[in-house]
């Protein structure tokens, strides 16, 4: 599933692409994923112009004259700018032409989703999608000592282990299962861990990882297990880098104590019973 660095790679790549052009049409090839695509989407969006393109959470917010496209690649999305005389593939759900580009949604499972917020509804931030996430991982509002914090408040009295502590998003956004095992390595906290016993020097540590994980699979173009390209089609390398993640009976790479593997809410984790203490 195509987490946080993902979605900003994707943000990265189509936005110098689409930013300040117009959009010509849109081909709504099939519009039964997560959430119907509204059906007036080519009544609506044909004229209007791309001011900008922003990122929450997973989402990808396409600001345009009257409002914002919302776009999230589900399980298997991707979202590439192609010639527009290139021939549609298998998959292909939602096409947004710009003249001779085309802004194409790639969508095998059909988890993600097309939505539109028009701006009369208010800011975007209140859309019901995006109002309960928590705060961005690599924004002002969780650097440094504000990360620390708003981990050990947010923590408190809470029993569920860390691992799921993060990855329900509810603290800070984003933090993806591949992500979650590395981070958790990297600030020295076993996974299952209650989220309550945290200590403030231990949140210190969890959220600089969190950051510096993010910041490294974002340089490395993501990560790629199955159907992952970028916008101009290339997988992500992140994986090449993990220490923990996927790497079950291997050496840990410190203290060359084998990688365990567990099930936490039905994912795998990742961790080293010697470097990660309870």
């Amino acid at each position: 599933m195509p987490e946080l660095p993902e979605v900003e790679v994707t943000r990265l790549g189509i936005k110098p692409h689409l930013n300040g052009r117009t959009i010509s049409a849109v081909n709504v090839i099939d519009g039964r994923l997560r959430w119907p695509v509204p059906a007036q989407l080519g009544k609506w969006l044909p004229g209007q112009k791309v001011w900008g393109i922003e990122r929450r959470g997973k989402y990808l917010l396409i600001e345009m004259d009257a409002g914002y496209l919302l776009i999230h690649l589900g399980m298997t999305g991707t979202l590439r700018v192609l010639p527009s005389s290139d021939v549609l593939k298998t998959h292909d759900r939602v096409t947004f032409e710009f003249d001779e580009l085309s802004l194409r949604l790639h969508d095998p499972r059909k988890f993600g989703a097309v939505l539109w917020h028009p701006k009369s509804a208010g800011p975007v931030e209140k859309n019901t999608l995006l109002q309960k996430l928590g705060v961005e991982p690599l924004s002002p509002e969780f650097a440094d000592e504000l990360g620390t914090e708003i981990l050990y408040r947010q923590s408190r009295k809470r029993s569920v282990a860390v691992k799921q502590f993060l990855l329900a998003g509810q603290a800070v956004v984003g933090v993806g299962n591949i992500y979650c095992s590395e981070s958790l390595f990297e600030a020295g906290i076993h996974p299952a861990k209650a989220a309550g016993k945290l200590t403030r020097p231990q949140c210190s540590r969890l959220a600089a990882a969190v950051r510096s994980i993010l910041k490294k699979a974002i340089a490395a173009g993501g990560s790629s297990l199955k159907d992952f390209v970028n916008s101009a089609g290339d997988p992500g390398h992140f994986m090449m880098q993990t220490k923990v993640y996927d790497r079950k009976d291997q050496a840990c790479k410190v203290c060359q104590t084998p990688i365990r593997q567990i099930v936490q809410g039905q994912r795998s984790t990742y961790f080293c019973i010697k470097c990660q203490k309870r």
